[in-house]
């Protein structure tokens, strides 16, 4: 059988406020709104939260499939995420190139992968997960530390 190389990516949304948004991806729906302080309901994470934890899901995802194409044993992982967020954008002020000025990830893994095991696996993630492609290639300084728990 030959794998699709290209799929379509669908998702709809019912936008009931200037910020709470249902976002439905097939048989499930996120919650993305703004906390109360900036006019929102704070029924679920702002648009730029939402960013950076797919961020975080995908580097957790990625990074077992590399892990486990390498036969490193990573274990379970506490992923951490910093980012250094300009906000002229959100706020009107001026336009921005890049918001999302710099991330610091800091994953930590229980397995019984050496460091060198564990940085092995972090240059395949840097390689393959979407979103950090997505974030580097819009000019975020991506940082990733990936050591023991």
């Amino acid at each position: 059988m030959i794998m699709k190389t290209t799929v379509k990516l669908r998702a709809k949304a019912k936008c009931p406020s200037h910020s709470l948004t249902h976002v439905e991806v097939r048989d499930l729906v996120q919650v993305i709104d703004e906390p109360t302080e900036r006019g929102g309901t704070n029924l679920g994470l702002a648009p730029t939260d939402t960013a950076l934890s797919a961020l975080i899901g995908c580097t957790n995802t990625i990074g077992h499939k590399c892990a486990n194409k390498l036969g490193v044993d990573i274990g379970h992982l506490e992923i951490f995420a910093v980012a250094d967020f300009d906000r002229r954008g959100v706020t009107l002020t001026e336009e921005i190139d890049v918001p999302f000025q710099c991330i610091k990830l800091t994953v930590l893994s229980d397995g019984s992968a050496s460091q060198e095991d564990l940085e092995r696996v972090s240059a395949e993630v840097a390689k393959f997960c979407p979103l950090a492609k997505l974030f580097r290639n819009s000019g975020t300084d991506l940082v990733e530390v990936w050591k023991h728990a």
